[in-house]
């Protein structure tokens, strides 16, 4: 699959409900790990609603940067940026509360995006 098919899986892997924000992602881009999908599925459940029930980051950044970091052994944290500026490019902030607008209102990103834009911005960083 290319990054687009990948960025559309985790986008209806997230619209199916079958899936939080962060498993996902960690679904669609797994196969690039040696680790087992249902170990990776245990590890990111905790990470639905934005950590901390949207008080947090955003489930689909964490699934992308947990990646990043089994698959880059050296200068994850450099790319891990590189990938949390390129996130918020596209999906207009990083944290859940301010993304779903629960202050606000307003959202910025609905879910199912913000786990297409995680794979974008995956890809983009790793390219």
């Amino acid at each position: 699959m290319d990054k687009l098919e990948r960025a559309e899986l985790a986008r209806q892997l997230k619209a199916s409900g079958r899936c939080n924000c962060a498993q996902a992602v960690i679904t669609t881009l797994y196969d690039l790990t040696d680790q087992k999908l249902d170990d990776l599925m245990n590890i990111t459940s905790g990470f639905a609603v934005g950590m901390g029930n949207m008080e947090a980051t955003c489930g689909a950044l964490i699934g992308a940067n947990i990646i990043l970091g089994l698959i880059i052994k050296n200068g994850t944290v450099k790319y891990s940026k590189k990938l949390h500026e390129k996130f918020k490019e596209l999906s207009k902030d990083t944290i859940c509360k301010v993304i779903k607008g629960r202050d606000t209102g307003i959202v910025l990103t609905e879910c199912d995006m913000c786990c297409y834009n995680a794979v974008i911005a995956f890809f983009d960083v790793i390219s």
